[in-house]
């Protein structure tokens, strides 16, 4: 039986990592180990950890649902995160940084590793 969602993300530079997220998305680890950092919050758990290989997927890696996109996205963009602009996502028109589809709309970043992370607001 599957529990709670648990996303596992990889960091070149693990110190550089945890700056990122607690200075720019407000979050601090529950967790500290050696090359890994874990996060808990009601919706799951995901935990960074240190390795050669970070930033070579090119995909979605980890995202958050909210119910007010613009604020987020402003909130983030005080704090320095710049949002990706695409030009072809397939299925979704894209202005200023939201990409718009029927299921809703949508805003990608990328953290200090590579990573790349959604907010999402559902239709």
């Amino acid at each position: 039986m599957l529990m709670e969602l648990h996303c596992v993300l990889p960091a070149a530079d693990i110190k550089r990592a945890r700056t990122f997220y607690q200075e720019m998305l407000d979050l601090e680890p529950d967790e500290v180990h050696e090359a890994t950092l874990v996060y808990h919050s009601p919706g799951g758990t995901f935990e960074i950890y240190e390795t050669p290989n970070a930033g070579s997927a090119k995909n979605t890696q980890m995202g958050w649902v909210t119910n007010d996109l613009e604020a987020e996205m402003a909130r983030l963009r005080e704090r320095g995160v710049v949002f990706e602009q695409y030009d072809n996502l397939p299925g979704m028109d894209m202005k200023d940084g939201i990409a718009y589809s029927e299921e809703g709309r949508a805003a990608w970043f990328r953290d200090t590793e590579g990573n790349f992370l959604v907010i999402e607001e559902r239709a």
